[in-house]
């Protein structure tokens, strides 16, 4: 699976952030969903949650980039 980058940029409030998501697995055999964000151009910060099954990381995924979405970021 390829990781989803999201950006949300404006120049007026000197607003320039990013967030990426991305279903990677870990080494116990369950699969995480990966979200980093930041602003663009400077080390993010990182957060992992773990789930079971790949189709339950896979919606987290979605739902978050729903979220995201309706609060302003678009997707490269």
């Amino acid at each position: 699976m390829h990781a989803i980058i999201l950006h949300r940029v404006d120049p007026a409030k000197n607003m320039h952030r990013f967030y990426r998501l991305d279903v990677a697995p870990d080494l116990f055999g369950r699969w995480c969903l990966v979200a980093e964000w930041g602003r663009i151009g400077r080390a993010g910060r990182r957060r992992m949650a773990a789930f079971d099954d790949i189709s339950q990381a896979v919606e987290a995924l979605a739902r978050q980039r729903r979220l995201k979405e309706r609060r302003g970021y678009i997707a490269l």
